[in-house]
């Protein structure tokens, strides 16, 4: 059976993915199955002598060349499964469940769902107890989400559903008003869902958005001031830094994960409710429905995958998890 979300410990089990990390650092991810061998230009590892080893054990290839063996973890699935779409980097995700302050036992609606690397981070977060309602217009997409999300998890959970079409038209079909602690909203243009996210949203809920550009930024953080009815919106973006660690040797690395997207939240006030205003400095905010557009063009621009990539991102993606329902099922075809 393979590790389940409360089997991520303990000896390695068939069915288990498990990361193998060569001399110098480049790893490989593989699902052990019964007779079966890695193969590699250093030469084979049979997965039977890694079933049954503790979690973090070194294994010798036939020519003796050794390999770190541990499971991957949630941050190492995401930046190698299939991609239909760009994914959320860890070091956005992991803001994002702090920022939207995701707790478990919460209702969230995730929009769009994209190659499943953000839905996965929610799933953890909301636990058993939860619900994780995500969204996405091209099916695709959500073909290869559910695939990733079955691979990891050995089957997709009960408490998450993909509903396909935009989120502004198929909200209102799928929750109640007022029924939902967060939103987080991935997508092109967040400020045209703005009017049914806030009829989701309970009273104190919040409300994130995940943009890449500061004109997407700066029109959505208008666009929630002009609903009246949220919390002064907050923005801000994540850079991580390495740093390079051997004896008296210190010094940041070279590379560094910098801009990846901007975080905008904002926390959906009581009915009814007006915001005390905020005493400001004498500024030049004023402006006009053309200097909005001047400023974010409706044509924002979205970078496309070919459909005949689309395709095998799908087929791997659905391979992966067939694979994790049923690690004898490649044997027997």
């Amino acid at each position: 059976m393979s590790a389940t979300r409360g089997e991520r410990s303990g000896p390695f089990r068939v069915g288990d993915r498990v990361q193998l990390t060569g001399p110098k650092g480049r790893m490989h991810t593989v699902t052990l199955e019964p007779g079966k061998v890695f193969h590699s230009h250093k030469g084979v590892i049979a997965h039977d002598d890694l079933i049954g080893l503790p979690d973090g054990s070194v294994v010798a290839n036939q020519v003796g060349v050794e390999y770190l063996a541990l499971r991957p973890l949630l941050s190492d699935f995401v930046m190698s499964m299939p991609r239909g779409a760009a994914i959320v980097y860890p070091k956005d995700a992991a803001q994002i469940l702090a920022q939207a302050d995701i707790f478990p036992g919460a209702v969230v609606v995730e929009a769009g769902v994209g190659s499943g690397a953000l839905s996965l981070w929610l799933l953890r977060a909301i636990g058993d107890e939860g619900r994780l309602h995500s969204f996405e217009r091209r099916e695709e997409f959500a073909d290869v989400a559910r695939g990733n999300v079955g691979t990891f998890h050995g089957e997709v959970p009960a408490n998450w559903s993909i509903t396909l079409g935009d989120l502004a038209d198929t909200l209102p079909d799928v929750v109640g008003e007022a029924s939902v602690d967060r939103v987080v909203l991935d997508m092109l243009a967040p400020w045209e869902c703005l009017d049914a996210v806030s009829d989701a949203l309970k009273p104190g809920g919040v409300v994130l958005c995940y943009v890449a550009t500061a004109t997407q930024l700066s029109r959505v953080a208008e666009a929630i001031r002009a609903t009246g009815g949220y919390t002064e919106p907050v923005a801000n973006e994540t850079m991580v830094r390495g740093w390079h660690v051997q004896g008296l040797a210190v010094r940041p690395d070279h590379r560094m994960i910098a801009h990846t997207g901007f975080l905008i939240t904002a926390r959906r006030l009581a009915p009814d409710t007006i915001l005390p205003e905020l005493k400001r400095r004498p500024s030049k905010t004023d402006f006009s429905d053309e200097d909005v557009e001047a400023w974010t063009p409706g044509a924002l621009g979205e970078r496309s995958v070919s459909d005949k990539s689309l395709r095998k991102r799908v087929r791997a993606a659905g391979a992966a998890a067939e694979l994790a329902r049923d690690p004898g099922a490649d044997d027997a075809g």
